[in-house]
C-alpha cells in the first residue's frame, strides 16, 4: 500500500493535468495493493470547500463518497500511534494536516505519495517522488 496526500487523491480524482505520468504510474502500479487516504484528508478537503480554495461540482460529501469509492482506495483512521506519533516528528514543520499524514505513512509502513517539498525534504518518512 502507498498513502496519498491529500492534493494527490483530490488531483486524481478529478483527473488534473496537476497529476504527473510518474505519480499516475504509481497510483496504477499500487491500486491493487490499496491506496490509503487519511481520514484528515477528507477534513482538510471539507475545509478547503469551506473556503472556497477548492470547488466541485457536487457536494463535498457526495465527492468524498465517491473518492473514497475508486478502485484501491483505503480509509485510513486516525489511531493513537498515529496521534502520538505525529508530534514527535523531529525537525518537520508545524502542518498539523501533513504531520498526521506523515504519521499514517509512518505508522503504516507505506510510502508517501506526495509533491510537498517540505515533506520530500523530511529525511523521517519515505516518499516516492
Amino acid at each position: 500500500m502507498i498513502v496519498l496526500d491529500t492534493h494527490i487523491w483530490v488531483w486524481w480524482v478529478d483527473g488534473s493535468e496537476r497529476l504527473t505520468k510518474k505519480h499516475r504510474e504509481y497510483i496504477e502500479k499500487y491500486q491493487c495493493q490499496g491506496l490509503g487516504v487519511s481520514i484528515v484528508s477528507c477534513w482538510e478537503v471539507a475545509k478547503l470547500v469551506e473556503k472556497n480554495r477548492l470547488v466541485f461540482s457536487c457536494p463535498v460529501n457526495e465527492w468524498l463518497e465517491t473518492a473514497l469509492a475508486y478502485p484501491g482506495v483505503q480509509l485510513l483512521n486516525l489511531t493513537l500511534p498515529i496521534v502520538v506519533n505525529s508530534t514527535q516528528l523531529s525537525g518537520f514543520h508545524s502542518d498539523p494536516f501533513d504531520q498526521v499524514i506523515v504519521a499514517t505513512a509512518r505508522i503504516n509502513g507505506c510510502p508517501l505519495l506526495t509533491v510537498d517539498g517540505k515533506i520530500l525534504n523530511y529525511p523521517g518518512v519515505e516518499t516516492l517522488p
